[in-house]
C-alpha cells in the first residue's frame, strides 16, 4: 500500500518534471549532433576529431549526462579503465537488460549497430547517426554479412575508426545469467574489453524483457524512483589465442565466462532464437518440458541457418509429401538432409525415434522445423501438418491430429479427444484443415480449452507463464531450470 501511494505520489509530482527535462535534454543536443553530422564522410570519419568536434563531443556527453541525471541516475559508478581504440576495437556489453542500457553509449559514444530504419526516427535518427553506427538492412538479404565485415574493417583499423560496442546476447534478459553470446563480435579476431553492467536498486524498475512491464510502464516507474543506480564496469582487455581467432563460437564462450565470473552469475546454453520460440504468441503456447528447444539447438548445431531457415522448409517439405507414411533409417535421414552422419544427427535422430527400432517419421521432423522457423505462426505449421498426414480426400484421423500436435508441442503423449470431437461436429471420424481452420477462428484458444487443461494441470506451462513471474525471459530460462545439457534427453518429440 505504502508503494502504491508512493507512486502515486511521484506520478503526480516527480515523474512530470522529470520527463519533460529528460526531452528537453534531447531536444537540446539535437542541434549539435546535427550540425557535427552535415557534410562528414567516410574519409574524415577516419580521422582524428578536428579541434570543434572534440568540443562537440564534450557538450553532447554532458547533454546527455544531463538527461540520465534527470531521469534519477545521479551517479554512475565506473570500474576498471576503457580501453584505447587501438587496445580494443570492440566492447562487449553484459548482460542487456533494458534500454537504460544505452547509458554507456552516451558516456562513451561509441558506435553501435543499429537498424537502418533508426536513423529516420526525429531527433533520435540525428544523434544515432553522430555516434556512426553499423547500420542494419531488414530489406537487403545480404545485410547479415555486410554488417560483419564491416565490423571487421572498423575492427582492424589500428584504431582509426572509434570503437564499437555490441550487446552480443542480442536480446534482453533479466541479468541472472548469461545466454548464448552471437559470434558477430569476435568474427574479426581482435582484442574485446568485456564491459558488465549492474543495477544494483532495491526495486528492479529497470529491467524490460520479454515478459513483465512494457516499455513506458518501465520509463514510468523508473523516473518515479527517488535514486537509480547502475554500475558500468571495463574488464581487462581479453586477446584471443589462435584457436580463438578461427572459432569465433569459441571465443564468444570463453568471453562470456569472463563476464560470468565478474559478474556472480552462472550462463546457459539458451540463445534468442530459443527465447522468441519458447514465447511465441501462437495459439499453441509450448509447455515447460517441451524437447523442441533441445530440438531447435541441434538445428543450429548442425548448420542449417536461420536466414535459409524458411528455404530449407519448403524443400524439406516437398521431399516428405513424395515419401509419405514411409520411414528412413540413420542413413536415409542422413541422405535427405544432405548432411553426413554426425552426433549431432544420431541426436537429431534420436529425438524422433519413438519406439527406439531405428526407424523414424520424416513428417514430424518438418513439423518441428516448421514451428523453430515460425513460432507465431501456429496454423501455419498445422496446415503444413495436414498436408503432409491428410489422406486423398484430403481427411485426418484423430491418430492423425495426435501425431501433429505432440510434435508441434514437443511433448511424448497428448490426449486431442475433447479437441478433434469438437471440430468434428458431424462426427464423421475425420476432419479437414478447413474444419480445424474454422474451429481455430471461432476459438483462438483453442489449447487452453482442450488441451493443456486436461494434459497440464494447475502446473501447466500456460499458467506459469501469465503469473507475475521475475521480469526476466521466461521461468523455463533460468541455469537451474536448464539443468546438465549433456544428460539424456527426458522426453521424445514424439
Amino acid at each position: 500500500m505504502i508503494f502504491i501511494l508512493q507512486i502515486a505520489f511521484m506520478t503526480l509530482t516527480l515523474f512530470p518534471i522529470r520527463l519533460f527535462f529528460a526531452a528537453f535534454m534531447m531536444l537540446l543536443a539535437w542541434p549539435f549532433a546535427f550540425i557535427a553530422s552535415m557534410g562528414s564522410d567516410e574519409q574524415e570519419l577516419e580521422k582524428p576529431l578536428s579541434w570543434w568536434r572534440k568540443i562537440v563531443d564534450i557538450l553532447l556527453k554532458a547533454i546527455m549526462r544531463m538527461m540520465w541525471l534527470a531521469g534519477g541516475f545521479h551517479w554512475i559508478n565506473v570500474k576498471g579503465r576503457r580501453a584505447l581504440p587501438a587496445e580494443a576495437a570492440i566492447l562487449t556489453v553484459a548482460p542487456h537488460s533494458s534500454y537504460f542500457d544505452a547509458i554507456p553509449v552516451t558516456m562513451t559514444f561509441a558506435s553501435i549497430v543499429m537498424k537502418a530504419e533508426s536513423k529516420d526516427i526525429p531527433v533520435w535518427g540525428t544523434l544515432i547517426k553522430y555516434i556512426r553506427p553499423v547500420f542494419v538492412s531488414r530489406s537487403d538479404q545480404d545485410s547479415r554479412r555486410k554488417t560483419v565485415e564491416e565490423i571487421k574493417r572498423r575492427a582492424q583499423s589500428d584504431g582509426k575508426w572509434p570503437q564499437i560496442m555490441i550487446f552480443p546476447e542480442g536480446t534482453c534478459t533479466n541479468r541472472s545469467c548469461l545466454i548464448t553470446f552471437k559470434p558477430g563480435a569476435f568474427i574479426p579476431g581482435v582484442p574485446v574489453q568485456p564491459v558488465v553492467l549492474r543495477y544494483p536498486n532495491k526495486l528492479d524498475t529497470i529491467t524490460w524483457t520479454w515478459q513483465g512491464p512494457g516499455a513506458f510502464e518501465i520509463l514510468w516507474l523508473t523516473l518515479c524512483q527517488f535514486h537509480n543506480s547502475v554500475e558500468i564496469e571495463f574488464l581487462p582487455v581479453y586477446i584471443p589465442s589462435e584457436e580463438e581467432r578461427k572459432n569465433p563460437a569459441l571465443y564468444a564462450n570463453n568471453v562470456r565466462r569472463v563476464m560470468a565470473e565478474a559478474l556472480g552469475v552462472p550462463v546457459t546454453d539458451y540463445t534468442f532464437e530459443d527465447c522468441q520460440l519458447a514465447l511465441a504468441e501462437g495459439q499453441l503456447r509450448l509447455p515447460s518440458d517441451t524437447c523442441l528447444l533441445e530440438f531447435a539447438k541441434l538445428v543450429r548445431s548442425l548448420g542449417l541457418k536461420p536466414e535459409t531457415l524458411e528455404d530449407d522448409l519448403d524443400k524439406y517439405a516437398a521431399s516428405a509429401m513424395k515419401m509419405k507414411k514411409e520411414k528412413v533409417h540413420l542413413k536415409e535421414f542422413s541422405a535427405y538432409l544432405e548432411f553426413p552422419v554426425s552426433q549431432t544427427l544420431e541426436s537429431m535422430f534420436a529425438l524422433f525415434d519413438e519406439n527406439e527400432d531405428g526407424v523414424i517419421d520424416i513428417r514430424e521432423f518438418v513439423i518441428a522445423l516448421s514451428v523453430v522457423c515460425k513460432p507465431s505462426k501456429t496454423l501455419e505449421t498445422i496446415q503444413l501438418a495436414f498436408q503432409l498426414y491428410q489422406s486423398e480426400g484430403g481427411t485426418v484421423t484423430e491418430e492423425d491430429l495426435a501425431h501433429i500436435l505432440k510434435t508441434a508441442m514437443g511433448v511424448s503423449q497428448i490426449d486431442v479427444t475433447h479437441l478433434f470431437r469438437a471440430v468434428d461436429e458431424e462426427e464423421k471420424g475425420k476432419i479437414t484443415y478447413d474444419d480445424f481452420y474454422t474451429f481455430a477462428v471461432l476459438h483462438p484458444h483453442f489449447a487452453e480449452e482442450y488441451l493443456y487443461a486436461d494434459q497440464m494441470g494447475a502446473e501447466s506451462s500456460l499458467e506459469i507463464s501469465s503469473l507475475s513471474a521475475p521480469n526476466g525471459i521466461c521461468t523455463d530460462f533460468s541455469p537451474d531450470s536448464a539443468g546438465d545439457r549433456s544428460k539424456p534427453l527426458q522426453k521424445k518429440l514424439n
